[in-house]
């Protein structure tokens, strides 16, 4: 029996979660609890035409590029999804990148706005699963932005002009969760993560498994 289980694992296909959510949600913290409990997801490297900062790591934070380079991405449909930075800078998410996991069975997991969702769902179709987030309230996400303490008052106010536009796109989504417990967040994202990778679709060994046990049926 654990034979079979682990043939069907091996043959399985990875899904696309996206997670999105208004700043201060939580959602960066939720990203990181996910992927330090579960071995079989990833998260999506993208890249950037911006320098890197001090500490990030090429491959582990971005993937840095030119100008050049980046266009030539566009030019060959590279990207699953790209977008151009008010600050100036590019991003994009690689299909090869993406591909070279879903396609051995692991999933990846994107931090995406829900721009970058619409053209996952576009281009990637049944392979992607969207969650939202939500805070449980305005004034609790105000809170929670001036006590990280990394933002300046103007950033922060800057932030919660864009919340409604944020907002109203959450019936886009597959998934809504109201983030009020970090744990209880995170456990209702890895029910869903669970029953997304039992869905027919993912489990892409089962055709030849049943074929298999119709024509042991037929022999017996």
């Amino acid at each position: 029996m654990n034979e079979v289980i682990d043939r069907l694992k091996k043959v399985r296909k990875g899904a696309m979660f996206i997670i999105e959510a208004p700043s201060g949600t939580g959602k960066g913290t939720v990203a990181k609890e996910i992927l330090k409990n579960d071995p079989n997801i990833k998260f999506s490297v993208s890249v950037t035409t911006r320098p890197p900062r001090e500490g990030e790591v090429e491959g582990v934070d971005y993937y840095f590029v030119t100008d050049e380079q980046y266009d030539e991405f566009l030019a060959q449909d590279a990207f699953y999804e790209y977008v151009d930075s008010q600050y100036g800078a590019r991003y994009g998410t690689l299909r090869s990148e993406v591909d070279s996991f879903i396609n051995v069975g692991q999933d990846v997991l994107f931090d995406m706005d829900w721009a970058g969702a619409r053209q996952m769902r576009k281009k990637a179709g049944k392979d992607v699963v969207t969650i939202y987030l939500l805070p449980p309230s305005i004034k609790e996400l105000r809170k929670r932005l001036e006590n990280r303490g990394t933002d300046s008052r103007e950033v922060i106010e800057k932030r919660m002009g864009i919340i409604l536009d944020k907002i109203s796109h959450w019936d886009e989504f597959d998934y809504v969760i109201v983030n009020v417990s970090l744990e209880e967040t995170v456990r209702k994202i890895q029910k869903i993560i669970s029953g997304e990778r039992m869905k027919r679709v993912r489990q892409v060994g089962l055709k030849g498994f049943v074929q298999e046990l119709i024509k042991e049926a037929k022999e017996d």
